[in-house]
């Protein structure tokens, strides 16, 4: 294992000397750049964590809606999860800005409220989009996770007297919870590299940055090597953080 890391390190090592020398970034001193650099890493970040946060909210009650929910509630629930699942990310944005952002003006009370400010804006429909798009998968996720959790467990709690609400947040979730964190983590990734399709809706994110430093200075391999490392960045950080969630959270929770 050793040589092999030595042989990495020195491999990204000269990969990193050589894009030093041998390509330009001049155009990283321009103060007009690294605002816009700085900006689109922020409007990543701010859309990534609450597009997740949004959409385990909603893929929360999505799940259990399946796994033990009544049929009025649990065939909308999958009939939602199927669609999300089954259409691309991208056609779900250009509907939802294109489409509804696009109906919004022909409503008076709509223009004359004080949400056409916001309403009139990308970023809301970059939110929704990619939320339910979080929604749709992991209620299918957490679905299987409420079914993996042992039933012996639960009917335990009845029998001492617990309350649903209170078997639900002290046994059934956090042992779901628990069960989803690997996957969760992958889906996390997932969702970050998805973040650049906002782009094609005027949202400045760190891909937005790197096309317009393309299209201003025709230069084009140190953006996106630029790009590269902000992802994998970001990535590593994702990864850390939920393998120290794993260590963390409780598998069983009485």
């Amino acid at each position: 294992m050793i040589p092999r890391r030595l042989v990495m390190i020195a491999l990204v090592l000269a990969l990193a000397v050589w894009s030093a020398y041998a390509l330009r970034w001049d155009w990283l001193g321009n103060p007009k750049y690294q605002a816009l650099i700085w900006t689109g890493i922020w409007n990543t970040f701010w859309i990534l964590i609450v597009t997740m946060v949004i959409g385990m909210a909603l893929a929360i009650p999505l799940g259990l809606a399946q796994a033990v929910g009544p049929w009025y509630l649990a065939a909308p629930a999958r009939i939602f999860c199927s669609i999300i699942r089954g259409t691309p990310l991208l056609l779900q944005l250009w509907l939802l800005y294109y489409g509804i952002g696009t109906f919004f003006p022909s409503i008076p009370w709509i223009r004359e409220s004080d949400l056409w400010p916001i309403l009139r804006q990308a970023w809301p429909y970059a939110v929704v989009a990619l939320s339910l798009s979080v929604a749709g998968y992991e209620g299918e996720v957490m679905r299987g996770a409420f079914k993996g959790v042992p039933h012996g467990q639960l009917e335990a709690a009845r029998a001492m007297g617990m309350p649903r609400f209170t078997l639900f947040r002290r046994i059934w979730l956090p042992q779901a919870l628990h069960r989803v964190l690997p996957t969760l983590g992958g889906e996390t990734v997932l969702q970050l590299k998805a973040t650049p399709l906002v782009a094609t809706i005027t949202v400045i994110d760190i891909y937005a940055v790197a096309g317009r430093v393309r299209q201003d200075t025709f230069i084009v391999y140190e953006p996106l090597l630029l790009l590269a490392v902000v992802y994998m960045s970001i990535t590593g950080l994702i990864v850390l953080l939920f393998r120290w969630f794993e260590s963390r959270f409780p598998s069983r929770v009485a």
